[in-house]
């Protein structure tokens, strides 16, 4: 556990620089509830990332695309409410910031205040370089995502790794440089081939969180639910599964229903009791 979770002091960006200069590893993870906050709380690690992989994880959609932005502030805020420590990232959802620099700062501003987010995350170079820009300048700090951007993975040609060409890999880096430089506070960098991200790293001076990009990056964030084994879904090749949470939760349902069906559960140690002259009293009460 981190010192900070020790004292309960939440994290600064300065922190995070901190342990960059000193060669610290950086601990991201998903969550999406008050409990998952808490549990990646007491766990220590630095930042919680509220992500749209939300759309998968929790609500059952197909891909990200379609949680809206009401919904990702309800999740949010509910992390918020279980987090003293970590610093807290949400994802801005599909179509709520690419549209216009007022429709980002907009959508960011209700992020921020009615989450309490440290940081709003965006995804991919192009456009949203200047939409990270005007997000800055209006006081607000940026998470940039390059590399696989769930949001727009059809037109990369589905949920596959990027830069696997020395062209694709001088575009990344291209585009992780302009974000930095239009004062984005930390970077994502996803599914990627090592070598692109160890090419990567001599170019930023900000914290750069890998997701399947290697070893070389500041840190590594997986989601909640793939590295708990909680999310029956198929796993990328990257995520590397530290529990087996789904099969204990289904075997724990399923002896509660068994006990519930023979009549095993509730057992009187189960009850609550009243003194026995009360019982007595309302015995005779309702007698025939």
């Amino acid at each position: 556990m981190s010192v900070h979770a020790a004292t309960g002091r939440r994290l600064t960006l300065g922190d995070l620089a901190a342990k960059k200069a000193a060669g610290e590893k950086l601990v991201m993870v998903t969550a999406y509830d008050h409990p998952g906050a808490q549990i990646a709380e007491a766990a220590g690690v630095d930042i919680v990332l509220v992500g749209d992989s939300a759309a998968m994880t929790v609500l059952g959609y197909d891909s990200t695309v379609p949680v809206t932005v009401d919904e990702m502030i309800m999740l949010t805020a509910a992390v918020r409410r279980g987090l003293r420590t970590p610093l807290l990232v949400a994802d801005l959802p599909f179509g709520s910031y690419e549209a216009s620099d007022e429709q980002a700062i907009a959508t960011a501003q209700r992020f921020v205040k009615e989450t309490g987010c440290d940081l709003v995350k965006i995804e991919r170079g192009g456009t949203s370089i200047d939409r990270a820009r005007a997000l800055v300048a209006a006081g607000i700090p940026v998470v940039g995502h390059v590399g696989l951007t769930p949001q727009t993975a059809t037109s990369l040609g589905g949920y596959r790794a990027q830069g696997r060409t020395a062209a694709a890999a001088r575009q990344l880096i291209e585009d992780a440089v302009a974000l930095q430089d239009a004062g984005c506070s930390m970077l994502v960098v996803e599914a990627v081939p090592s070598d692109v991200t160890a090419a990567l790293m001599p170019h930023l001076a900000i914290p750069v969180i890998g997701i399947g990009a290697g070893p070389d990056a500041d840190g590594q964030v997986l989601v909640f639910h793939d590295l708990l084994g909680l999310y029956d879904g198929p796993a990328a090749k990257f995520v590397k599964r530290y529990a087996d949470l789904r099969t204990a939760a289904i075997a724990g349902i399923a002896a509660y229903a068994d006990e519930v069906r023979s009549g095993a559960y509730p057992a009187p140690e189960h009850g609550y009791g009243m003194p026995e002259a009360e019982a007595a009293r309302l015995r005779t009460a309702t007698a025939g």
